[in-house]
């Protein structure tokens, strides 16, 4: 298949795409044809299910990063994984309507879900969820198992914290000032700390 036809498919921008088969860093075979144009060489479909990225970002300031993020899962085939698909979503990592995590887990087909971080799929209960997808012969893959750094880890924490008093202050108060009272009680947590 074509290259650009490849960073399509795997969420990839196909300038990193391009850069990483002219330095060989790509994560699956790649041919460079007399004309110099590249051709991904096509892998067989796994067996038992598909393999899925998720990828995920908290604001719509933070778009950027999930071109980042799908270099980094697609490095998934250097695991043996071969990626099916990558799916992107952004919304709040406290957000237990989130359709993209429940459409994938619903799916049979999707026997491996791939995550860079363990929080970006679901904010808490990860062991819970990946025992039950064991028991049915599923799995979840996360890459970096590590915490993110801590600039990063406290901002996450920061829109969390704000998130769970908004939706405090809208059962307190009532929808129209939630948010403003969220606010009031970030400033007044800041000041006295």
């Amino acid at each position: 298949m074509k290259l650009s036809e490849w960073a399509r498919r795997n969420g990839v921008h196909y300038q990193t795409a391009w850069q990483w088969a002219r330095d060989g860093k790509m994560p699956v075979p790649v041919t460079k044809t007399a004309t110099g144009r590249y051709l991904v060489l096509e892998q067989a479909p796994e067996r038992d299910g598909r393999t899925v990225a998720y990828r995920r970002v908290s604001s719509a300031d933070q778009k950027t990063d999930l071109e980042r993020q799908a270099g980094r899962v697609v490095t998934a085939t250097g695991m043996g994984l071969s990626v099916t698909d990558v799916v992107s979503e952004v919304d709040s990592g406290l957000d237990g309507g989130r359709p993209e995590p429940a459409r994938l887990l619903r799916d049979p087909q999707v026997t491996t879900i791939v995550v860079e971080h363990r929080d970006w799929l679901t904010g808490f209960g990860l062991e819970h969820l990946s025992a039950v997808l064991e028991a049915s012969g599923r799995r979840i893959v996360v890459i970096d198992d590590a915490e993110a750094d801590d600039a990063e880890v406290c901002d996450d924490l920061v829109r969390d914290m704000t998130e769970v008093l908004t939706s405090f202050c809208a059962r307190l108060y009532g929808r129209r000032s939630a948010s403003r009272r969220a606010k009031a009680a970030l400033r007044a947590a800041r000041e006295a700390a």
